[in-house]
């Protein structure tokens, strides 16, 4: 139901059951991360309850071995940290500043620009020394290209929190063309794209990650990937108000016009569409002989079912208490 001055109804949703069916395979070690988690912001505390604390390494953890189910107990730890921070950052900096006060924002994004350049943390900021660990994790578990290819994406992910802040107040005023190739860093499936090749210990050659398919299969399902989240987290983001959400619904009916319903209904079938084709460009790649690029398509089908999967979860329901989507909930 939907109390946003329209009339109360059932908001449409996309229909997966053609090209993402359920159920989703997970990782075995989903508990086993979920407790490594819970441990690592005893280190580092970037979150400041228990109950949020708790709520995000449930849905991170337990997402994380959905996105990677194949991946080792290691390596799914050490990515589940990297969303679990990267969300963290976006609750705490990303939506607390977001309309209030950027400027402190832009403080804490130069913080982590430097440790990204490769500099010490500053002291008594959690965030700066969780990343500097984390990085320096990642560095020792793959050659120099993948990691600067992970780097740069949280570059890009963090200065698109950023703009994102920017614009929160008056969403109204983002051209939606604009918003369409700004949401998937803000959802952070750029930076999981860059982390598989890492996590499941596979390197696409640069000739393969210029092929088309690759190009269009990751677009599918970074578009997928911010869309979905935007209808899923859209009601409990307007309960914050008092301005709508910075979202695909909004945007959509200042284009097109139009109620709510007809406006979920348009990016239902948006979601859809680009679901249809990421199936495409899966089967078209992942039907050769195994290979990097079957691997990598396999990989983007299990981030696709991962964002599927986030929707579900107790995070989404119920007034919004924090973030709301994988990217900026996780």
């Amino acid at each position: 139901m939907t109390g946003t001055g329209d009339a109360a109804t059932i908001l449409p949703q996309p229909d997966f059951t053609t090209t993402f069916p359920g159920p989703f395979p997970a990782s075995p070690h989903g508990d086993h991360t979920e407790r490594q988690l819970l441990g690592w912001l005893e280190e580092y505390p970037l979150l400041p309850s228990a109950k949020a604390r708790g709520v995000l390494v449930n849905i991170t953890s337990h997402g994380a071995s959905r996105t990677f189910p194949t991946a080792d107990a290691d390596d799914l730890v050490l990515f589940a940290k990297l969303l679990l921070w990267l969300t963290a950052f976006d609750d705490v900096h990303g939506e607390g500043n977001a309309a209030g006060d950027p400027v402190a924002l832009v403080d804490r994004t130069a913080e982590l620009m430097l440790v990204l350049a490769g500099g010490p943390p500053p002291l008594m900021n959690p965030f700066p020394a969780a990343l500097y660990d984390l990085l320096a994790r990642f560095r020792t578990r793959t050659g120099p290209a993948a990691y600067l290819r992970l780097a740069a994406s949280l570059r890009d992910t963090i200065m698109a929190l950023v703009w994102e802040a920017h614009h929160v107040a008056e969403p109204e005023r983002v051209a939606l063309a604009t918003y369409l190739e700004m949401r998937p860093h803000t959802v952070f499936v750029r930076t999981i794209i860059a982390a598989a090749e890492i996590v499941l210990d596979y390197e696409l050659a640069d000739a393969q990650r210029a092929l088309a398919p690759v190009r269009h299969l990751e677009t599918a399902v970074a578009n997928l990937a911010g869309w979905i989240n935007d209808l899923a987290s859209y009601e409990r983001e307007v309960a914050r108000g008092p301005v709508q959400p910075l979202s695909l619904p909004t945007l959509l009916r200042a284009r097109h016009g139009g109620n709510l319903k007809e406006a979920f209904a348009r990016a239902s079938g948006m979601c859809e569409n680009e679901a249809a084709v990421a199936r495409q460009w899966i089967t078209s790649l992942a039907c050769d002989p195994p290979s990097t690029l079957t691997a990598h398509a396999r990989a983007l089908e299990d981030i696709a079912r991962s964002f599927i999967w986030h929707t579900s979860h107790a995070r989404y329901q119920g007034p919004k208490s924090g973030a709301a989507r994988p990217g900026r909930s996780a």
